[in-house]
């Protein structure tokens, strides 16, 4: 089958997809994913369909009882490269859920009634698997996530900054230690609807859709329970500093340590999800 899909492969490519013979007439794609045991490249030729603007392709084996390798492989890394014999491009690739998923085949079948054959050829559900293209032009959740980010840096940044008058003594006290708890709580707080946002709608979401972010999801959703003991101590401190019973210079330790925790988390999150939630929010 290897030797095959190399002919199939290299036609493909000298014919600008544009194949003959058997497969005169078809829809191809050549799909790319990375193993997933060994990490090496893979390149397969698949059919594919157009359904509601969107690229589908079906985990079909030809109705054999055992799911593609392809299919295992962006179980794993949902990172795929698309060509179409005019282009070449960067995809993800989205697993739909469950009513989501019987109403997509139900649209495949219709257009290709070979697929409800190779259904009724196996007891395994076959896999409909959405590719989205990854384009730079099109700003999604992904984008404003990003842009939350930055503005949680900003705030963190301020409240530093105030911190740090108080410790060097250039300001005004009684000023900055009201400014300093006012600031500091709605910075928590905004910091921690942010994360339960999260938690509660957006990483659920991406778990169904793209399974080779669960590992990502998980320590994410771990990120979030280090961050929210971190916010604590703060909150602690901040509040005994106005009553004159913490260290000033604690306070700022602990402004660090949180601000490291915070741009490894941010740093991590948008190297991971942000074209997952791009492509997902915006359909």
């Amino acid at each position: 089958m290897t030797g095959f899909n190399d002919q199939v492969i290299e036609e493909f490519r000298q014919s600008k997809g544009k194949l003959g013979g058997m497969f005169e007439g078809w829809k191809l794609i050549l799909l790319t994913t990375t193993g997933a045991k060994t990490g090496e490249r893979r390149t397969n030729p698949l059919g594919y369909l157009e359904i509601d603007g969107k690229i589908v392709v079906v985990a079909s084996n030809m109705g054999a009882s055992a799911h593609p390798g392809w299919y295992h492989n962006i179980r794993r890394d949902h990172r795929v490269m698309i060509e179409t014999g005019t282009e070449t491009y960067e995809a993800i690739a989205a697993v739909p859920p469950a009513a989501e998923r019987e109403a997509l085949f139900a649209k495949v079948v219709a257009e290709e009634p070979g697929f409800a054959e190779y259904q009724a050829k196996t007891t395994r559900e076959l896999p409909v698997v959405i590719l989205h293209r990854i384009d730079d032009r099109v700003r999604g959740m992904g984008d404003f996530l990003v842009e939350v980010h930055e503005w949680l840096r900003e705030e963190l940044r301020t409240l530093r900054a105030g911190v740090e008058e108080i410790v060097a003594g250039r300001a005004d006290v009684l000023t900055m230690e009201k400014s300093l708890k006012a600031h500091c709580v709605s910075f928590c707080e905004a910091l921690t609807k942010h994360h339960t946002g999260e938690d509660m709608g957006a990483f659920p979401v991406l778990g169904q859709r793209f399974p080779a972010l669960e590992p990502v999801l998980t320590k994410l959703g771990e990120d979030h329970v280090v961050v929210a003991a971190t916010q604590k101590r703060i909150r602690d401190l901040v509040e005994g500093y106005v009553h004159g019973e913490s260290d000033p210079a604690r306070l700022r330790d602990e402004f660090d340590a949180l601000a490291g925790k915070l741009e490894a988390h941010f740093a991590y999150e948008e190297r991971s999800v942000v074209a997952a939630l791009n492509v997902t929010m915006t359909g």
